[in-house]
């Protein structure tokens, strides 16, 4: 025993010299944090008594942290992490092999099912009332709501709510750009009647207005923070789902054989053909985003996720068109059938979007401090970007010569889907697979230029970048840029959710409505002003465009005016009367058919 402890003891004398062997002093107490005192070398002298075990505990102080409080905290957040790493999209417990366990399941199932049927619910009930405003948009208000009371008066429960819906939030996270995918899927009916005349002005709107709202977007958070001077503080770590298991793909690829083959045996298996088909095409939707997105960064910048995802849909719908002999416009109108009665895949994914909605109360929240401090910036960013897109998307769709239900359908399209469906519902006559379609293509145009884009613009400091990235390509914008600068994800997160909360709010005033089309009527006369100025004088009245007779009657365009207005049984006016006042629609019908003059 001496000579173990006489070997031992010269190492464990070195290692402490070494490491500067430090004690808690005797004043500090509990409440108090531990103050350390270096005891110079002299003092680390060897203990008689010592066994063969000195060394071993020489070993293990000489490998742990210098602060006491770090080999306190270290195992809590192990375990912390080792509790919700694994869980397939928020389960909380999970099994030694990193799937969710059986009680991580059942906390998933119903949590998000209290979320769905809480959104299903006020759903029923504001279409019960005639209620125009998004059902959702109040649910999130209410959740907000309670969580700050909650936090004001019993912090414990706040914390408990949160904890509770973490599993559905991380799933929706998870799952989020899947719900997005059934309007890109289902595009080649959406634009079969559109021309592609029209088309082409879209794609412009689209480009454009994304680098237009980015612009305005960023330098607006730029200059706020150059006024108020706000110091950036850390922000609350955010939870980040779990990555795809093996075990899902091949699940999944079970769940697509099998229903496929039902579905070509007997195309009613289940009642109706889109029941049918909706194993099989929900099954090659999430296989696309699956493997979208494991594919390495440099192809995820040609081929996105939800690129992928929707290619791998319109595949299943050929293949299965081909081989029933259905035709693949058939399938496809399986996949998106907006029949509550008889849902296709597209209509369960997008069924999700509410609950989208509804989460953006807890990411809110668990932000507040973040909110509170960068008000300012956050708040009058998103204001003036907001505005700025729904009216500049108005006129220019009309400056361009855009149809008015097409400039309509694509107002909202730097607001994430699950808030710009519920918009363009204010309008009538849209096209509301059009409008999620453009939003997607929106997103995709921000993922794949978002930084370039702010680089070359001198956007550098990471609230300007969140918020424009935010604000100008909503959801997809935000998961591009988060993967590689997380210091912008919170603002990301926050201008996501409140751009389209916001632009839902201003929409949902009749008096903004009606603005934005008289903004439409606005930009039809100032074209038609410049156009024509050499032959009409055009004077604006009561909203009312008013044309004077004596110089309308002498321009060579008199008489092919006065024949629109006569084919479309509308009193052209009188001659030697003091003025015409020409009826809106007799207007549009000679400045779009008389495009050869522009």
């Amino acid at each position: 025993m001496a000579a173990t402890s006489s070997s031992s003891s010269p190492c464990m004398i070195a290692s402490l010299r070494s490491s500067h062997r430090c004690r808690l002093s005797p004043s500090a107490t509990a409440t108090s944090p531990p103050r350390l005192r270096t005891l110079p070398p002299r003092r680390c002298r060897r203990n008689p008594s010592s066994s063969s075990s000195s060394s071993r505990q020489a070993a293990a102080i000489s490998m742990a942290p210098a602060n006491p409080r770090h080999r306190l905290i270290a195992p809590i957040h192990a375990a912390a992490a080792a509790a919700g790493g694994g869980g397939g999209g928020g389960a909380g417990a999970t099994s030694p092999s990193g799937l969710p366990s059986l009680v991580g399941i059942a906390h998933l199932l119903v949590s998000l099912g209290i979320v769905l049927a809480s959104d299903k619910f006020l759903k029923q009930a504001f279409a019960a009332a005639s209620i125009k405003f998004p059902s959702a948009l109040f649910g999130m208000f209410c959740v907000f709501s309670v969580l700050v009371v909650l936090d004001a008066f019993a912090p414990a429960l706040a914390k408990g709510f949160m904890d509770f819906f973490e599993p559905a939030t991380l799933f929706i996270q998870r799952w989020l750009p899947l719900f997005y995918v059934p309007s890109l899927v289902v595009l080649p009916l959406a634009v079969r009647d559109v021309p592609a005349a029209s088309g082409l002005k879209i794609f412009l709107i689209i480009f454009g207005g994304w680098f237009a709202s980015l612009m305005v977007a960023g330098y607006t958070a730029l200059t706020v923070r150059k006024i108020v001077q706000t110091q950036l503080i850390p922000a609350e770590p955010m939870s980040k789902p779990s990555p795809f298991a093996t075990l899902e793909f091949w699940a999944w690829g079970a769940v697509f054989v099998a229903s496929f083959a039902v579905a070509y045996v007997n195309p009613t298996a289940l009642g109706t053909t889109a029941r049918t088909c909706l194993p099989f095409l929900l099954a090659s939707t999430v296989l696309g985003y699956m493997v979208g997105s494991g594919l390495p960064s440099g192809v995820k910048k040609v081929l996105h996720p939800i690129i992928c995802c929707a290619l791998s849909a319109d595949l299943a719908a050929i293949a299965y068109g081909y081989l029933s002999r259905s035709g693949v416009d058939a399938v496809l109108g399986d996949y998106l059938t907006k029949a509550p009665s008889n849902p296709g895949a597209g209509d369960v994914l997008m069924g999700f979007l509410g609950s989208v909605i509804i989460s953006f109360a807890f990411s809110m929240f668990k932000q507040r401090k973040l909110v509170k401090r960068h008000a300012a910036e956050i708040f009058t960013s998103i204001a003036i970007a907001s505005t700025f897109s729904l009216y500049s998307t108005a006129i220019l769709g009309r400056v361009i010569g855009l149809e008015p239900s097409l400039t309509i359908s694509i107002l909202p399209r730097c607001i994430t889907v699950a808030l710009a469906l519920s918009i363009v519902s204010f309008f009538e006559g849209v096209n509301s697979s059009l409008t999620a379609a453009v939003v997607v293509l929106t997103g995709l145009i921000g993922a794949n230029f978002v930084q370039a884009a702010m680089d070359k613009l001198g956007l550098n400091d990471p609230i300007a970048r969140g918020i424009g990235t935010a604000s100008s390509a909503h959801g997809l914008g935000t998961a591009a840029l988060s993967a590689k600068e997380p210091e912008a994800l919170p603002f990301c997160a926050i201008a996501y959710g409140l751009t389209g909360i916001f632009g839902s709010l201003i929409c949902s005033v009749p008096a903004v409505r009606q603005s934005l089309s008289d903004a439409r009527k606005i930009a039809r006369i100032y074209v038609y002003r410049h156009i024509f100025c050499d032959y009409v004088s055009v004077v604006i009245r009561s909203k009312r465009v008013i044309l004077y007779p004596s110089v309308l009657t002498t321009t060579k365009l008199a008489p092919t005016f006065h024949e629109e207005a006569a084919a479309l049984q509308q009193p052209a006016g009188e001659q030697g009367t003091d003025s015409v006042v020409l009826l809106e629609l007799a207007f549009d019908h000679f400045v779009t058919q008389r495009t050869k003059c522009l």
